[in-house]
């Protein structure tokens, strides 16, 4: 497990852009401290293309990253990475840097073209599963890393945080 997680971080750092900026400070040590319950993000009845759709158009107008979040509110790791997002010290750096859309997969049966569209055509790893994404040309600038935050339990809030960072220019 030890030797996953640090291969994983190893990848992680191998793979970041090379002008990455840097996380605001995250205030919480630990997963314990965020405010409880943790949410339910996702809704199954959404329509995912549409809202993309929208999401991506509303990204390009304003010349930011689009964030599809792929996941389910039956995945604690999904709900330990919204908790981290939607938390006072790291919602404006993303408000300001990302136009995100939450993508319910079930239990990985639904939505699934989503991420076939910007060629993730594998079954998913893990959720949560990020996809970033320059809206102007549809393409997925984290290729290979899709699946990078499934384990969120094991990172650390401020880790969560810079991994997001890593795709700001």
């Amino acid at each position: 497990m030890i030797r996953h997680a640090l291969a994983t971080a190893l990848a992680l750092l191998i793979a970041a852009p090379a002008a990455a900026a840097t996380a605001p400070h995250i205030g919480i040590d630990s997963f314990a401290q965020l405010k409880t319950p943790l949410p339910y993000p996702y809704t199954a009845a959404a329509n995912a293309d549409a809202d993309v759709a929208r999401a991506r158009a509303r990204a390009k107008k304003a010349g930011k990253l689009l964030l599809i979040d792929l996941g389910g509110n039956w995945c604690a790791d999904c709900r330990i990475l919204t908790g981290v997002m939607e938390r006072p010290d790291l919602k404006p750096f993303l408000e300001a840097h990302y136009v995100t859309v939450l993508v319910d997969v079930g239990r990985f049966d639904r939505n699934l073209q989503v991420p076939a569209h910007y060629g993730v055509t594998d079954p998913l790893e893990g959720v949560p599963a990020l996809l970033v994404v320059d809206p102007r040309t549809d393409r997925l600038l984290n290729a290979g890393q899709v699946t990078a935050l499934a384990d969120a339990r094991t990172m650390s809030p401020q880790g969560l945080a810079d991994w997001l960072a890593r795709w700001v220019k």
